[in-house]
């Protein structure tokens, strides 16, 4: 059956699961700590921009720069919720997500660190793998309501 989010009729509903899943997935893992399994998730020649702008090419050098982010830092809990997932072909989708995170030993999200993230997602070989991933800050600066407003949205998450 067609998601009533591809409106081309694309892909199906265990497709879009499958692709919301990756970023569920991607979560968890960067929330377990865990490289490995958080580079397993991309493609082999994937691209990565994090939060602060680092760039990754590919999954070893993401598992690589990830594991020397838990080596080197208490890291905050991801907390997302994904907006849209947009088909462009049956085998190629964008996942686009907003996320926050709470601190290490806190319980309420810290709101500089609320984020988008895009996530372009494809099917080889039978398997859906992350090809391009980007994190980027969501400050809206000058404009404190839309932080107030997604701050919001994500804590019922909590």
């Amino acid at each position: 059956m067609p998601s009533a989010r591809s409106p081309d009729a694309l892909a199906s509903q265990a497709d879009e699961d499958a692709v919301s899943g990756l970023h569920y997935q991607l979560l968890d893992a960067w929330n377990r700590r865990a490289a490995d399994d958080f580079a397993a998730l991309f493609a082999e020649d994937a691209y990565v921009v994090g939060f602060d702008g680092s760039q990754m090419d590919g999954r070893e050098q993401i598992a690589t720069d990830i594991g020397a982010v838990f080596a080197d830092h208490v890291t905050a809990t991801y907390v997302g919720k994904i907006e849209d997932v947009r088909w462009l072909t049956p085998q190629v989708a964008i996942l686009r997500a907003i996320v926050g995170m709470v601190p290490p030993g806190q319980s309420e999200l810290n709101p500089d660190a609320n984020a988008l993230q895009t996530m372009i997602a494809v099917r080889s070989d039978g398997q859906w793998q992350i090809a391009v991933f980007q994190n980027t800050p969501a400050q809206f600066h000058g404009r404190p309501e839309l932080v107030r407003k997604m701050t919001d949205e994500l804590r019922q998450l909590l």
